[in-house]
């Protein structure tokens, strides 16, 4: 931990040194919420988001609270170790172009439905009187196995055990879109006809958790999340296809999946509460973890050190250090190339909208990384090859 800010009603307690102002108030704002329970977790790559920040754990005691979860529901990460000792550029760029012709990317969908069986039962939904995620089913059906927009991807790595590794990031689509929105505006709602001391300005509106509406939305995030995680699934069979066709036989092993944007029922500090993790990771004690860094960096492979201070969590990634549009604007297109041509990467970028993603917009990982030794060990280090971006 670097430092407490204790100015406000609850403490914030931050893994990091350089919070930009916009974040910081967010997270002022979630120190002042009435269901806020303890303390306010900042993890070293948080940045600003919808109500509260990026990289940011809150505990609640009694509610819950959407945009503490976000808009991508169960968006997280995959990764598996291959038998591979290592893989040629040439070899690489067939693999990726035989990707790009299974999994779609950005907005677009499989034209056809994948299989309905991949996807969970709606039964554990049928208490919602008016489900989101059963009107989006079919559309659901069409979006399993793709990879989404914004800082999504696929890559493959070279890891310091010897071996070649396969990383996906991805979450619950247009489905877990549909929910947040639905139930965000439902929360907004009912605080302004319960005439809510939390100001709507703070975008951070409550559901109680004796309320139907709380249960429904849970139930709801809850699908989401399983969906996210189908959604890596059928992907990483593809990719694991992709690879054999092109190399044959390969082995792969140790399969690791952890969602970053969810809420769960978890014991800290001797009380159950409601934990919502935004853009954060789990780390209980020996569990695994998965930390990525920019398409030009290295990523981790961790294992929790179950720290009560961050409710047991850490960072899900390096973290922006500027916006989109900021990054397009001020980063120049020869030098993020040129970064990546050097490391040997096979990658996308080729246009200046593409410096969104460039590794220039993305914090130091070796900082975020240092600044998080007592939440995370790592168990391997894995420097990018060829990637695959949203």
């Amino acid at each position: 931990m670097k430092q407490v800010i204790s100015s406000e009603q609850k403490p914030i307690k931050l893994w990091l040194d350089d919070m930009e102002a916009s974040a910081l108030a967010q997270a002022s704002n979630l120190a002042n919420h009435p269901f806020t329970f303890h303390h306010v977790a900042i993890m070293p790559d948080a940045h600003a988001g919808y109500g509260m920040p990026i990289g940011g754990v809150l505990a609640c005691d009694g509610a819950v609270i959407c945009n503490a979860v976000g808009v991508d529901i169960g968006c997280g990460m995959c990764a598996v170790q291959t038998s591979l000792p290592s893989l040629d550029r040439d070899t690489l760029k067939k693999i990726l172009g035989l990707i790009r012709e299974t999994v779609p990317v950005g907005f677009k969908h499989h034209k056809h439905q994948q299989d309905r069986n991949l996807l969970s039962e709606l039964a554990c939904l049928d208490t919602v009187e008016k489900s989101i995620v059963r009107q989006q089913f079919e559309a659901g059906c069409k979006q399993i196995g793709t990879l989404g927009g914004g800082n999504h991807f696929v890559e493959i790595q070279q890891g310091n055990d010897g071996n070649v590794w396969l990383m996906i990031h991805s979450g619950s689509r247009n489905v877990g879109l549909k929910v947040a929105d639905h139930y965000n505006r439902l929360a907004v709602a009912l605080n302004e006809r319960w005439r809510s001391a939390v100001p709507k300005a703070w975008q951070l509106a409550f559901l109680p958790l004796e309320t139907q509406v709380a249960q429904d939305y849970l139930a709801e995030m809850r699908w989401c999340v399983d969906f996210a995680l189908a959604n890596r699934k059928l992907m990483m069979k593809r990719v694991k296809e992709a690879v054999q066709e092109i190399v044959g036989a390969v082995e792969f092993f140790n399969f690791i999946n952890i969602a970053h944007n969810y809420a769960a029922i978890e014991e800290h500090f001797g009380k159950e509460l409601l934990i919502h993790r935004k853009g954060a990771t789990r780390a209980f004690t020996g569990e695994y973890g998965i930390i990525p860094g920019s398409q030009g960096s290295r990523s981790y492979i961790v294992r929790g050190k179950g720290n009560p201070e961050s409710f047991c969590s850490c960072s899900h990634g390096a973290g922006r250090k500027m916006g989109r549009n900021q990054a397009q604007r001020v980063l120049d297109l020869a030098t993020e190339v040129e970064r990546l041509n050097a490391l040997g990467v096979v990658h996308g970028i080729r246009h200046q909208k593409d410096l969104d993603e460039a590794a220039g917009a993305y914090k130091d990982i070796e900082t975020v990384m240092e600044n998080q030794s007592d939440l995370v060990e790592i168990a391997v280090s894995l420097l990018p090859l060829a990637v695959i971006k949203g």
